[in-house]
């Protein structure tokens, strides 16, 4: 019984036709990580839409509220955390206390900085959003065992050290 096609597999068969000099593996690998990649945005969306979130609102929220009791960070750490400009940062959490999911706060060590912490309803609204997600990626995955799933995740922390290591991007 043959295997069943998928689009990708259309693609790289009518590319072998056209030019049979060349190896289209890489294809088959980086398309359908590609169109994975877009069901997942999709689905993302949507469970942040569920807990009336934003996806840019889900990076800070989630990096507080994964930083544990007492759900702060500094402003610095965020942008560590979000790989975004000071300015954008800024704003973000402008935004986020307007909407009341996040408060500022004198460090009580650094009185010259300030902490960026978790509201409840912040904290309510990533605990919703959190369970939303993996249970939507669950779903994603579900076709796949648990031990594939294993295995899976191993190739592609492989491949991602490979590009986020000290000579990642190539």
């Amino acid at each position: 019984m043959a295997a069943e096609m998928d689009e990708v597999d259309r693609i790289v068969e009518a590319w072998g036709r056209q030019r049979p000099d060349l190896d289209f593996s890489p294809l088959e690998v980086l398309s359908r990580v590609d169109r994975l990649s877009r069901h997942l945005d999709r689905a993302r969306r949507a469970a942040f839409q569920r807990s009336e979130l934003e996806p840019w609102e889900w990076d800070v929220l989630s990096a507080l509220r994964r930083a544990g009791e007492p759900f702060e960070l500094s402003p610095k750490a965020l942008l560590q955390q979000t790989l975004v400009s000071s300015g954008t940062m800024t704003n973000r959490i402008d935004r986020l206390v307007a909407r009341r999911l996040v408060h500022r706060r004198s460090d009580p060590v650094d009185g010259r900085s300030v902490l960026v912490g978790l509201t409840d309803d912040g904290r309510i609204r990533m605990d919703a959003a959190i369970t939303r997600l993996v249970d939507a990626e669950a779903a994603l995955l579900a076709v796949l065992s648990r031990s594939e799933r294993d295995r899976l995740a191993a190739l592609l922390r492989r491949l991602s050290l490979e590009f986020d290591g000290p000579h990642g991007g190539h």
